[in-house]
């Protein structure tokens, strides 16, 4: 009988779990990915954002970009499936990425909240902000608003 063993380690930034540090990760990638409406243009903070950074942009990547209209917003009504992923760079600057905040639309993970998300936000460092275990609970106040779609206020601020 032969067993073959492999050992599998992942680099994460110091102080991260391995979740959060997938994440950030993810929020590096932006190959594939589709921006809001389209653009990558910054668009200013809105006056109800919770996110102190001055500007913002939003991408998706393939699956969660099935979910976007003809027009790259977002469709009324609609819900992510598994294995989307949403980033909002959040800009102190024009020139400065300050923080990702990251949605993973994981419903099996540890780290999900009851809608299948895993919330994710962290410092363009990589250092964490909110720990993915915390399940958006910094984040869902806003994110569960009367106008949000499944948990994305881009068209709510920005239509």
């Amino acid at each position: 009988m032969v067993v073959a063993w492999s050992v599998v380690a992942c680099k994460h930034e110091a102080g991260t779990a391995p979740l959060d540090a997938e994440l950030y990760q993810m929020a590096l990638n932006s190959s594939g990915s589709v921006w809001y409406k389209n653009s990558p243009d910054l668009l200013p903070r809105s006056t109800g954002s919770g996110h102190s950074e001055a500007f913002l942009r939003t991408r998706f990547n393939d699956v969660a970009a099935t979910a976007l209209d003809s027009l790259y917003r977002v469709v009324a009504d609609t819900t992510f499936p598994p294995g989307s992923l949403i980033v909002k760079e959040l800009w102190s600057d024009a020139n400065t990425l300050g923080s990702y905040a990251v949605l993973l639309k994981r419903p099996e993970s540890e780290a999900a909240d009851a809608g299948g998300w895993v919330w994710g936000y962290l410092r363009a460092n990589g250092e964490v902000r909110a720990p993915a275990l915390d399940r958006g609970a910094a984040c869902r106040t806003c994110h569960t608003q009367d106008g949000e779609i499944d948990a994305t206020l881009m068209n709510l601020y920005f239509p």
